[in-house]
Formats: C-alpha cells, sequence, structure tokens
C-alpha cells in the first residue's frame, strides 16, 4: 500500500488558527503528524489553541510574524529544539487587499507581497537547512487559482500568488537532489467566515451575486469547503507524493478547465 502516514512527522502550519489552514493541521495531525502553528496576534494564537483543543488536537502555537526573517528563524529553532526537525512546512499564511490598482497605495501593494511571497520564502529558508540534515522534508505552499489568472481589484494578490508559484518551482529545482519536496495546493473559492458574506441569501431570497457568479463558473457547482482541501494536504506531505516536485495543484471544482456556459 501507498504510505499516507504522517506518523511522528513535525508540520509547522503557517498562519492555522482557522479555515483553510486549521483544516490542513487538523488532517495532519489525523495522519499521525505533531502540529505547530504560528499566528501574528496573540489573540489568534488563543483562538487557535482553543480550536485545537476542542478537536483533541496538542498542538504548539507560536506568536510570531512570518514576515519577520529574525522572529521565523528563532521558532523554527525553539521548534527543532522542542518538538523536532521540521518534516513539513505549509506557507498557508497569507491576505489579500482588495483595491483597484489605480487607487492601491504602493505601501499595500508591498504588504500583500511581504505576506504572501516573501514570507514563505522566509520560512523555506528557515527549515530547508533541517531538511537537509535530515535527507527529507516537504515544502507546501498555498497558492491561489490568481497564480494563473487575474482578476480586478487583485493586483497585488495576482502577483505574489504568480511569484509564488514560480518560487515553488524553484525551490524543487534547487532542492530536490536533497529529496526535498516543495509543491502548491491553489484553492478554488472556499467556504469559510471571511467568504460567508458572499454566500448570504439577498432580502429577495436571490443568491448573493458573487455566489450566482462562482456557481456558474465552477463545474462541480458548489464552493469548496476546508475539508476538501485535507485529502490533497496529505498526499503533499506524504511518502506517496515523493515523486511529485514543482506542481501546483488546484483544488477548484473545475474552474481553470472551464471556460463557462454559452449565454441563453
Amino acid at each position: 500500500m501507498v504510505n499516507f502516514s504522517l506518523e511522528g512527522k513535525v508540520a509547522l502550519v503557517t498562519g492555522a488558527a482557522y479555515g483553510i489552514g486549521l483544516a490542513i493541521a487538523r488532517a495532519y495531525a489525523e495522519a499521525g503528524a505533531k502540529i505547530v502553528f504560528n499566528c501574528s496576534r496573540q489573540e489568534t494564537v488563543d483562538r487557535g489553541m482553543q480550536a485545537y483543543k476542542e478537536l483533541g488536537i496538542d498542538a504548539k502555537g507560536y506568536l510570531c510574524d512570518v514576515t519577520d526573517e529574525e522572529a521565523v528563524k528563532a521558532m523554527v529553532a525553539d521548534i527543532e529544539k522542542t518538538v523536532g526537525t521540521i518534516d513539513i512546512l505549509v506557507n498557508n499564511a497569507g491576505i489579500i487587499k482588495r483595491i483597484p490598482m489605480e487607487e492601491m497605495a504602493v505601501e499595500d501593494f508591498r504588504r500583500v507581497i511581504d505576506v504572501d511571497l516573501v514570507a514563505p520564502y522566509i520560512c523555506a529558508k528557515a527549515v530547508i537547512p533541517g531538511m537537509i540534515k535530515k535527507g527529507h522534508g516537504k515544502i507546501i505552499n498555498i497558492c491561489s487559482m490568481m497564480s494563473e489568472l487575474g482578476r480586478e481589484t487583485v493586483s497585488a494578490y495576482a502577483a505574489a500568488k504568480g511569484g509564488l508559484k514560480m518560487l515553488t518551482r524553484n525551490i524543487c529545482s534547487e532542492y530536490g537532489e536533497h529529496n526535498i519536496q516543495c509543491n502548491g495546493i491553489g484553492p478554488g473559492y472556499i467556504a469559510t467566515e471571511q467568504t460567508a458574506p458572499l454566500r448570504e441569501l439577498q432580502p429577495d431570497g436571490s443568491r448573493h451575486p458573487f455566489d450566482q457568479f462562482i456557481i456558474s463558473k465552477t463545474p462541480a457547482a458548489r464552493w469548496g469547503t476546508p475539508e476538501d482541501l485535507m485529502g490533497p494536504a496529505v498526499f503533499l506531505a506524504s511518502d506517496a507524493s515523493d515523486f511529485v516536485n514543482g506542481h501546483v495543484l488546484y483544488v477548484d471544482g473545475g474552474i481553470l478547465a472551464y471556460i463557462g456556459k454559452q449565454p441563453k
């Protein structure tokens, strides 16, 4: 049988207090991994610790800004000392600012690039030496359909996620010989608390216009759920994917394969 077990592995999932990150960490815990996560605010760390406790998962949470290289190095050093060498890194932490390009301040553009692209570089750089020493490692970058497509108001996000796709390929190219696999997961539109306002019924009982748009563009005819990402995330973290490197696995219900229905 192919080995999907993560028994005894140490997994660091950034920004995993809720949503997609929490679902991935939960899947890893159920597959046997030890879970470590971080957030940039203490109240979010506390929220995450409560969520893991309710799930019966013995996770360790850190207050750490992933855009701060020295803070990340200190966190990784502490994880290696108290939990073990990191076997799996999931670069999940990210932000989006929906602002038309001509109205977006350069500072806002740079902030999105810093969190969504520079931070994954910082985190990968911090864990790779331990992975090389151990002789294996899995790095999973949470990309996006915006790694492939553009859309109004998300110029910074699309630029960052497109760059993250290429960083994924380059980590594969540089460190594949050390038995390190770096792949991406590209979620489609996922039903989380952040997207809940886009799925609320209108006063007349009809779907929100954006909800209608997503359903019409998705062959699966539904939004994804965080749980839809659990299986792909376990696959890319396990020995089952040891010869899979430099790819982005899109978990999007088929959006990227679909041109859309012809108007009637």
